[in-house]
C-alpha cells in the first residue's frame, strides 16, 4: 500500500477523532479562508497533506484571534501570501461535512504580494494559481462554489456543500 492509499483509507477515521476532539474541546470551530485572485483572474489553490482535494488557503481562528488576524497568518503559511490591502468578506458558511458546530468566514482577496510559491512540505504538498476553466480535477465541490459565487457575482449560498 503507498502513502496517498494510507492517507485515504485513514482519513474518515482522523475525520472522525478531530471531531469528536474539537466537539468537547470547543464547542463551536470558527475558520477562514480566502478566495485570492491574481492580476489574470487565477485563483490561488492549496492541495493539502492530510486531506484530499484542492481547497482555497485558511484554516482555523485562534482564540484571542480575529478573523482578519487568522487570515493573514494563513495565507503566509500556506501560501507566502502578504496581503497589502483590505479583504473584502464574501459569506460566512456552516461547513456541515465537517461538523455541525464549524463555521467558516471567506474573504476576497486582490490586494497582496507573493515573492515565490512556497515549497512543498507536511502541510502543503502542492499549490498555485489556476484558470476558473483548468481548475484540477479534485478541486472540492465546496471550493468551486465559493469561486463561483466570487466570479459571477452570486448571492452566497448559508451552507459550505
Amino acid at each position: 500500500m503507498n502513502l496517498q492509499s494510507l492517507r485515504k483509507s485513514l482519513e474518515p477515521a482522523l475525520r472522525r477523532v478531530f471531531h469528536f476532539y474539537w466537539r468537547f474541546a470547543r464547542g463551536m470551530t470558527l475558520g477562514v479562508r480566502a478566495v485570492v485572485l491574481d492580476g489574470e483572474n487565477r485563483v490561488f489553490l492549496v492541495k493539502h497533506g492530510y486531506i484530499s482535494g484542492w481547497h482555497l488557503p485558511g484554516g482555523g481562528v485562534e482564540a484571542g484571534e480575529t478573523f482578519r488576524d487568522a487570515l493573514q497568518r494563513e495565507l503566509a503559511e500556506e501560501g507566502r501570501i502578504e496581503l497589502t490591502g483590505e479583504p473584502d468578506l464574501h459569506g460566512l458558511f456552516l461547513n456541515s461535512h465537517v461538523s455541525r458546530r464549524d463555521h467558516v468566514a471567506v474573504y476576497l482577496v486582490r490586494h497582496f504580494r507573493q515573492d515565490r510559491l512556497p515549497e512543498p512540505n507536511r502541510e502543503i504538498v502542492a499549490c498555485g494559481f489556476f484558470e476558473m476553466a483548468a481548475l484540477p480535477a479534485e478541486t472540492t465541490r465546496g471550493t468551486r462554489l465559493r469561486i463561483s459565487e466570487v466570479i459571477e457575482g452570486r448571492e452566497p449560498i448559508a451552507t459550505w456543500r
